[in-house]
């Protein structure tokens, strides 16, 4: 992977800090990955990556079901 050198305002930076450590991540990784986003094409394959990523994350709902009109309960 190549580095390159960018300028940002003070603000900019110190907001961008505070953004990533809020999200997990370093200032770097939030530059990489926003564009990342931005500049590759989208994926033909949306619906496989979906499906990855809740395999991914390993969530269970333990049995518990919802009606269509719980999900709108606020």
């Amino acid at each position: 992977m190549e580095n390159i050198t960018i300028a940002l305002d003070k603000e900019v930076i110190k907001a961008g800090r505070a953004y990533a450590q809020e999200h997990n991540t370093s200032l770097n990784g939030l530059i990489h990955s926003l564009l990342k986003q931005t500049v590759m094409p989208a994926s033909k394959n949306w619906l496989d990556e979906c499906f990855e990523l809740m395999d991914q994350a390993q969530a269970h709902s333990r049995g518990v079901r919802w009606k269509r009109e719980d999900l709108y309960r606020v």
